[in-house]
């Protein structure tokens, strides 16, 4: 029909015409009240809001000369972020001469996800970023 005679119905039932696909051929308008639906339309973006789940990505910084034991605590503390579906991003820093043995160190990065590989996938591998190495890891799917 003409846009002048679903105007004209609209104003008869005393509400709005409402474009809902402007870019359809023709375009396809409804007699609503419009207050009303943009009151629901907030509603169902808010509720879809509320069921998205943000993946936040928290860091572990590593140095290149590490013990054993403090590794061993900072795999504890990347499994429990990865077990509360966390992403992981890895940092070996080197600072002054450690510089110069920055691939010789790749093996720390290798280790700490192997270790991990039974909570956690390598979403990128090792590499250098500036004065770090940086390995990203992200929850297995159960």
């Amino acid at each position: 029909m003409s846009a002048e005679e679903a105007q004209r119905i609209a104003d008869e039932a005393e509400l709005d015409l409402v474009k809902i696909a402007p870019n359809a051929n023709p375009p396809v308008v409804k007699v609503i009240d419009y207050s009303k639906y943009r009151y629901e339309q907030k509603r169902r973006e808010k509720e879809q809001k509320k069921k998205q789940k943000v993946i936040e990505v928290k860091e572990v910084r590593l140095s290149p000369n590490i013990d054993t034991n403090d590794l061993n605590t900072k795999i504890n503390a990347a499994r429990k972020f990865l077990e509360k579906g966390n992403k992981i991003k890895v940092n070996l820093r080197f600072r002054g001469r450690e510089l110069s043995r920055m691939m010789q160190s790749t093996y720390i990065l290798d280790d700490f996800a192997e270790k991990l590989s039974d909570v956690a996938a390598v979403d990128r591998q090792a590499k250098a970023e500036g004065r770090s190495l940086v390995l990203i890891l992200s929850p297995k799917k159960s």
